[in-house]
């Protein structure tokens, strides 16, 4: 099942986000963070907006995603968005980063979202094929803009637009 997070998904979501950052998946953070620190960040995800999403099953909640706002100062990109999405390792290869995504894109009408991409490290092949998987396009690549241990990547700009204006 596939709801809108509420604030007693937090420590499960923080968990999940950790889990990725402890395991060395590339995606720039390499900091963990408390429930405590993503509080703001869970309250500026307005659920009418810009929501967090969480996969459950059996009360267990596997995978989240996030929609937020991007250059929230320039009135002239509000209907674009990133997309972030997180998978516990042990429920991976199960379709839950792919339900979440097809899950926000079916959404993005209802938050008045034309555009939604995400950014992905270079050395993060399992990310970028999901989203060409999701049909989303690359769009664009910055060039050794992210240093992980002293090793320089590159970040992908993956893009999706939508069919139809809402």
């Amino acid at each position: 099942m596939i709801r809108i997070a509420v604030i007693n998904d937090l420590p499960a979501i923080v968990s999940i986000y950790n889990e990725a950052i402890n395991l060395g998946y590339a995606i720039g953070i390499t900091q963990t963070r408390t429930v405590e620190s993503m509080h703001t960040w869970f309250e500026e995800h307005i659920p009418s907006k810009y929501p967090v999403f969480v996969f459950e099953r059996d009360k267990e909640i596997l995978g989240w995603c996030s929609i937020s706002p991007y250059r929230q100062e320039r009135d002239a990109l509000r209907f674009t968005a990133e997309i972030s999405y997180f998978v516990k390792s042990d429920a991976r290869r199960q379709g839950i980063a792919s339900a979440l995504i097809r899950h926000v894109k079916s959404e993005c009408r209802r938050f008045q979202i034309k555009t939604i991409f995400a950014i992905v490290l270079e050395c993060n092949p399992e990310s970028s094929a999901l989203l060409e998987k999701e049909n989303f396009q690359q769009w664009g690549f910055l060039p050794g803009v992210a240093d992980l241990s002293g090793k320089e990547y590159g970040h992908f700009y993956y893009g999706y637009r939508l069919n139809s204006i809402f």
